[in-house]
């Protein structure tokens, strides 16, 4: 008892008691502020050594978080301009909400597009199938912590399962590549209805590094609408959990 007691007074409490109001470390690369107005100059400079093609110049400056890698070299760039914060709550259920512009405070939901019967039915339970579409294992790994002691998302009714045929919606990480393009189909169509689809990390949203690639088959999303996108590279496990919070209206 003394070694645990020990270990306890080392490294703290572990447990996260409020996972919608944490405060994570001021080193964390969450949702980008741009302060100020960005020069042309400065746009296309910023757009030219961004790596993901992230920098959105039509209608004025903006970041794209759904492509975004979080590398910061637009802030490296201009200091005075734009600053990525802690706030981890960056996810949204519309692809043109994740497009951070000069003023905006926090990434909207659109209350009005989600389906009725995904807040009647998932509410209080809802269970998920991962498929890693060609992914590097580092949103797997983050998805894998929401479930642990620290985080425990299974106190709002949250889990993952191991066969789509108990799950009530698919969690889609990586870019999807060719070899994956096939099971994936086969994941969601063993997947009862109704059910969810959940992006969850830039490669998944946008294809992110990969995007050129010939190596991937992104056909899935011609025929599949998406409920829910969550940037990040990889997205934190409180990005995720407060993400599927807000879609199931918890």
């Amino acid at each position: 008892m003394i070694k645990e007691m020990k270990i306890l007074k080392q490294h703290g409490i572990q447990f996260v008691p409020d996972l919608k109001e944490a405060v994570l470390t001021p080193l964390f690369r969450g949702r980008p502020v741009i302060k100020e107005d960005i020069s042309k100059s400065e746009a296309e400079h910023i757009k030219k050594i961004c790596p993901s093609d992230a920098i959105v110049t039509e209608g004025g400056f903006g970041i794209d978080l759904g492509k975004c890698v979080f590398c910061k070299e637009c802030q490296f760039a201009c200091p005075d301009k734009i600053k990525f914060t802690n706030d981890y709550k960056l996810s949204s259920n519309k692809r043109e909400n994740l497009v951070v512009r000069k003023g905006y405070k926090e990434i909207k939901f659109d209350e009005q597009s989600i389906r009725p019967e995904i807040r009647k039915l998932f509410k209080n339970s809802l269970k998920l199938r991962q498929i890693s579409a060609g992914g590097d294992n580092s949103c797997e790994f983050e998805l894998n912590a929401a479930g642990n002691v620290n985080f425990d998302m299974g106190r709002y009714g949250i889990e993952f399962v191991a066969s789509p045929r108990h799950a009530d919606g698919i969690v889609i990480t990586g870019p999807i590549t060719e070899n994956m393009a096939e099971a994936l189909q086969i994941c969601y169509d063993a997947t009862p209805s109704p059910k969810i689809i959940v992006l969850v990390g830039t490669d998944a949203i946008s294809g992110g590094m990969f995007k050129d690639s010939p190596a991937l088959n992104r056909d899935f999303f011609n025929n599949h609408a998406v409920d829910l996108y969550i940037p990040g590279n990889p997205a934190h496990p409180l990005t995720f959990i407060n993400a599927i919070l807000a879609l199931i209206g918890r």
